[in-house]
């Protein structure tokens, strides 16, 4: 008589892999719960020899768990953040107009914008590194609560100078709080679902910086400017009393290496950063210059700004969890370049368009392709995290995309002063356009330098 075997494999967020869970073994009329070993690929391991069960007949279930607190601080940390970037994204659409209220050129409202990556982009490494060695939690609740204070600093703001600074503070705070929260659920994230797992997780991001415009326009439209950054300050206080209350303090992890060195000289991690410089100078392009142009040349309303914005906000967190799960199963660099072709594809035929209908479809096309490309660079740089730690993955990651944001804004501002607007989207889309050749290569020889899979079916 064969066994027939029930079990379930279950794939946690504290263990180093799958194992098998024996819920009933039928022999002969015997019933156990003996647990059963899972090969390296995944395979059944069933004992041989004297007390071999025989033909076996196998059912299998496979579920994902994590811990209570797992669970408990994914979803706090998915609503802290979300709360956290609505307050963001919603003084986005603004700025630039506010820049222009105090007298600010082309080139000052991209030092506006870049002051807030320039001391993102010098942070990052450092409180990721020492997240990795002290911890979270309490770096992600002191950067929430600065921007509690911060919110109002923009209100007290009243020359370019001052606005600067505040947007430099801005960045200091920033720097503790998305990349160590990713990191910290990278930590949760299990072998093989890295994909859909970040990619889930990335949905608040862009949920919130999509909402985040459409209803700064509108606040600001029905309510005035002020309201805008005191609303920025109530969606701070959520962020900062959820993570205090429901995010715990993970217990102490392995040091990886976490020299500068180690974390650059990671070659599959080099093409992600390579690819986050890029994504962010067209990124940058957008969020910055797209506001003038819609005012400036086609004389939209505040609201009809921050929709444009929220458009490729929100079509890229739609796509999050899907193009996570593609990414988990297909090639990852496929996936990357199809979606960065879009997006400058999209930059440059943006000065040729006329009107607000063309303009939402250019930004849901941006969106589409962020959609397309950010799951499968986040699932490299989680995997690469395992070796270099996952802060100082996440930190070196964010830090590229903080170089490309300061960039953008300074250089696309130059331009827009010589030569007019039009010329900063055709520079952003031509510079996409020839760095994805370097990226395919930097990619392939990464991933096989590294020993990581083009996709998780290569784990096993």
């Amino acid at each position: 008589m064969p066994a027939f075997i029930i079990c379930r494999i279950v794939v946690s967020s504290e263990d180093a892999g799958p194992r098998v869970q024996t819920i009933f073994v039928f022999c002969r009329g015997s019933v156990t719960g003996r647990p059963l070993p899972i090969g390296a690929k995944g395979g059944i391991n069933l004992p041989a020899g004297r007390n071999a069960y025989g033909p076996s007949i196998v059912l299998v279930f496979v579920s994902a768990t994590a811990p209570a607190e797992g669970v408990r601080a994914y979803r706090a940390l998915f609503v802290a953040v979300f709360s956290a970037m609505l307050g963001l994204g919603i003084v986005i659409p603004l700025l630039p107009s506010y820049a222009e209220t105090l007298g600010a050129t082309g080139l000052e409202i991209g030092a506006i914008f870049s002051g807030f990556s320039v001391s993102r982009a010098l942070l990052m490494p450092v409180f990721g590194r020492l997240s990795d060695r002290r911890g979270r939690k309490w770096f992600i609740v002191l950067g929430l609560s600065l921007y509690t204070v911060l919110s109002l600093a923009y209100l007290a703001a009243d020359s370019v100078a001052g606005l600067i600074a505040v947007r430099v503070v801005h960045g200091m705070a920033s720097a503790m709080v998305i990349p160590i929260a990713m990191a910290y659920i990278a930590d949760l994230s299990a072998v093989g679902a890295e994909g859909t797992h970040m990619g889930t997780f990335s949905i608040a991001l862009y949920l919130g910086m999509g909402i985040g415009p459409l209803a700064g326009g509108v606040i600001s439209a029905t309510a005035g400017m002020a309201a805008v950054f005191l609303a920025m300050t109530a969606f701070s206080l959520v962020s900062v009393a959820v993570c205090i209350a429901f995010v715990p303090e993970p217990g102490p992890r392995p040091r990886p290496p976490l020299s500068d060195r180690s974390v650059l000289g990671h070659p599959a991690l080099r093409a992600a950063v390579f690819f986050q410089l890029v994504n962010a100078f067209a990124n940058g392009t957008f969020m910055v210059f797209v506001p003038l142009i819609a005012s400036l040349a086609y004389g939209l309303s505040t609201a009809e700004t921050g929709l444009v914005i929220s458009v490729s906000s929100l079509s890229t967190s739609a796509l999050q969890r899907w193009s996570g799960r593609l990414a988990d199963r297909y090639d990852r660099t496929a996936l990357i370049v199809g979606g960065t072709a879009m997006i400058a594809a999209t930059l440059l035929v943006i000065p040729s368009l006329s009107g607000f209908p063309a303009l939402v479809l250019a930004a849901l096309a941006i969106g589409i392709g962020g959609g397309i490309s950010l799951p499968a660079v986040t699932a490299i740089v989680t995997i690469a995290g395992r070796t270099v730690g996952q802060g100082a993955a996440m930190g070196a990651s964010n830090t590229a995309m903080g170089v490309g944001m300061i960039v953008s804004p300074l250089l696309s501002g130059l331009v827009m002063d010589l030569y007019g607007i039009p010329d900063v989207f055709y520079l952003s889309g031509i510079i996409c356009a020839v760095a994805l050749p370097l990226f395919v290569l930097l990619a392939r020889r990464g991933l096989a330098d590294s020993g990581l899979p083009v996709k998780s079916e290569d784990h096993g």
